[in-house]
């Protein structure tokens, strides 16, 4: 059993911090909204006034933010968690924020002798609930390594993508991809539904041919298809479109930075931000389904 000290529990951190308690671990607990402290206390977790009361004495800090700016207030600020932890604490920051961020915060721990590891998350709110959710670390060997003794009663796959900053720019890869198929899957959908199509059927059609991908099989966008997925909750209870412009907006500096070129990455990006600026911003982002409806003539 280990001390935890989680911080941000949010859609995603909320059931991570109760997968830990159920892994056998004590968990102390700071998040802005009540509603989410009360949600971790009931699960069994011991709530902080603040996220230094929450790191304090533990073996573990993971942090699960919105962006930069939280993660870096939260260690490097002027009450940061910098200035408290001890040389036998493991950071572990679960947010999806840019790689630089990530390095100059894993920087000035190191200059601490403070261990840190970018540990990005893939699986959306029902593998964090799950516990079957894939991390994506960044930092050095012996610290991934350590972490597993938490992040394995959270996830399923554990990778270490490379030194401090690559868990970030893997996690932005993978939402990149995972942005385009959810634009694609939703236009080739409602092309159907346009022609009279049952999108059940077709959905099941193309996922037995080579359309299959994560977002027909697993996260179908299309209201009514599929059980227990956000579009049939009124798209709720998700990843949040804000949050997927968010991570394509970092895809596309980090393109920028290295002159790589993502030309379906940066259309989907405007596809987002559109569908957001539109109202929609708290919507799962398989929401992008209607944004992409067809108007018949």
């Amino acid at each position: 059993m280990a001390n935890v000290g989680f911080i941000g529990l949010g859609n995603m951190g909320g059931p991570m911090a109760a997968n830990l308690v159920k892994g056998g671990h004590q968990v102390n607990v700071f998040d802005l909204a009540e509603a989410a402290l009360q949600a971790a206390k009931d699960a069994g977790c011991r709530v902080a006034s603040s996220a230094n009361e929450a790191a304090h004495g533990v073996d573990f800090v993971i942090t699960m933010l919105p962006a930069d700016k939280h993660v870096e207030s939260v260690y490097l600020g002027d009450n940061g968690l910098i200035h408290e932890l001890p040389s036998s604490t493991l950071v572990i920051d679960c947010s999806t924020i840019s790689a630089e961020t990530a390095r100059k915060v894993g920087q000035a721990l190191a200059a601490e002798n403070i261990s840190f590891i970018d540990a990005p998350v893939s699986g959306g709110v029902g593998g964090a609930k799950a516990g079957t959710l894939t991390f994506i670390c960044g930092g050095e060997t012996a610290a991934v390594e350590r972490a597993r003794d938490v992040l394995q009663h959270m996830g399923k796959n554990i990778f270490r993508a490379g030194d401090t900053g690559a868990g970030q720019v893997a996690k932005i890869c993978n939402n990149m991809l995972l942005s385009v198929l959810m634009v694609g899957t939703s236009e080739a959908l409602q092309l159907g539904i346009a022609h009279g199509l049952d999108p059940k059927v077709l959905s099941e059609i193309m996922s037995k041919s080579s359309g299959s991908n994560w977002t027909l099989d697993v996260y179908n966008p299309c209201p009514g298809v599929m059980d227990n997925v956000p579009s049939s909750n009124g798209y709720q209870g998700g990843f949040l479109v804000d949050l997927m412009s968010k991570d394509l907006g970092l895809a596309q500096q980090a393109a920028l930075a290295s002159g790589a070129a993502t030309p379906m990455g940066g259309l989907t990006h405007n596809l987002y931000r559109s569908w957001s600026q539109l109202g929609h911003g708290r919507e799962d982002f398989s929401s992008i389904f209607n944004f992409v409806k067809a108007n018949k003539k």
